[in-house]
C-alpha cells in the first residue's frame, strides 16, 4: 500500500511517518521498477506500536530497543513507569507552585520573578526537575552528529599531523611539493566536509516538526 493508505489506516501523518524511517524504526521495502515505498501490514503494525507507545509518552530511544527486541515491553513499561511516576512527582511540584500563584492579581510586567526563579532552583537541589522535555530530546538528536564529526575531526588532524611530522624527520625522503601538499591537504578537506555536513544535519534537525512528532 502506499504512504497515503497507511496514513488513513493508522492516523498517523506523512511526515511522522517519514521521521520514524529517518530514525530506523521503520524500514518499508522499495518498488524495485520505480523505487517507491511500498507499506505492508508488517510496517502497518509496527507503527501502530509505536502510537501506543508514543501516547504512552515513551522517548525514541526507549522504543528503538524495545522494537530491536533488547527490551521485552515488561521491561520498557517497568522502566518508563518508573519516569513517569518521577515527572508525577516533579507536576505536582509545579502544580503546587501555579496554585499558589492563581490569586495572583498582577500583570506579567509588574511580577517579581527572581523570588520564584529562587525557589524553583531550590526546589531542584533538592531533587525537582523543571525542564523542557522537547528541548531535551533534541539535545539529544544534536549529541550524535555532533561526536560524530568532532571523532572524525580529531583523527584527520591527527593524520596530518603524522604526515607533517613524517616529512620533516625524514625530509630527504619527502615527496615532490604537488604531492606533499595534496597528501596533507587530503585530510583537511574530510575535515571541512564533516563540518559542512554537521552544520547542515544540525539544520535539517532544527526545521523538524517535533511538536507533531511528539504527538504520536
Amino acid at each position: 500500500m502506499k504512504i497515503n493508505e497507511v496514513e488513513s489506516l493508522v492516523g498517523i501523518t506523512k511526515k511522522n511517518i517519514r521521521f520514524y524511517e529517518a530514525e530506523g524504526l521503520l524500514a518499508p521495502r522499495r518498488n524495485s521498477e520505480n523505487g517507491y515505498r511500498e507499506y505492508g501490514d508488517q510496517e502497518v503494525e509496527v507503527l501502530q506500536r509505536i502510537k501506543l507507545l508514543r501516547k504512552l509518552g515513551f522517548p525514541l530511544e526507549e522504543i528503538r530497543q524495545m522494537l530491536s527486541g533488547r527490551r521485552t515491553v515488561g521491561d520498557g513499561m517497568r522502566r518508563h513507569l518508573v519516569t513517569l511516576e518521577r515527572e508525577q512527582e516533579n507536576l505536582r511540584s509545579a502544580a503546587q507552585l501555579c496554585s499558589e500563584l492563581t490569586d495572583c492579581a498582577e500583570k506579567l510586567d509588574a511580577l517579581d520573578a527572581r523570588p520564584l526563579l529562587e525557589r524553583m532552583e531550590q526546589m531542584e537541589q533538592e531533587g525537582t526537575t523543571f525542564m523542557d522535555k522537547q528541548k531535551l530530546d533534541m539535545k539529544k538528536r544534536y549529541a550524535a552528529p555532533i561526536t560524530a564529526a568532532v571523532v572524525m575531526a580529531v583523527l584527520m588532524a591527527a593524520l596530518m599531523w603524522l604526515f607533517l611530522w613524517t616529512f620533516e624527520t625524514d625530509p630527504a625522503g619527502a615527496p615532490p611539493t604537488p604531492l606533499f601538499a595534496l597528501v596533507v591537504g587530503l585530510p583537511g578537506v574530510v575535515i571541512l566536509g564533516v563540518l559542512i555536513a554537521l552544520v547542515q544535519r544540525i539544520r535539517e534537525i532544527g526545521k523538524r516538526d517535533e511538536d507533531a512528532v511528539e504527538r504520536y
